[in-house]
């Protein structure tokens, strides 16, 4: 899978993520959805197959659940 591929499916894999996870985390994956996916990728870059292109968004989305986690709340 190339990066051009990857670009245009990068939405799909954010809602395959939210199928399987708890509402909690849903702010994460509303903030990734902002995200520019050709950001994430170099024009050069490709994926073995679909599994690693949605392992990899998944990566990010447990960085990123972590990242929350960190953050101090404010009541």
């Amino acid at each position: 899978m190339d990066a051009i591929e990857f670009v245009s499916k990068f939405p799909d894999y954010l809602q395959t993520i939210k199928k399987v996870t708890k509402e909690e985390y849903y702010p994460v994956l509303e903030s990734m959805e902002e995200w520019e996916p050709h950001d994430l990728v170099k024009p050069d870059s490709w994926f073995q197959d679909e599994n690693s292109a949605i392992g990899f968004v998944y990566r990010l989305f447990l960085r990123e659940v972590k990242n929350s986690e960190k953050k101090p709340q404010l009541d």
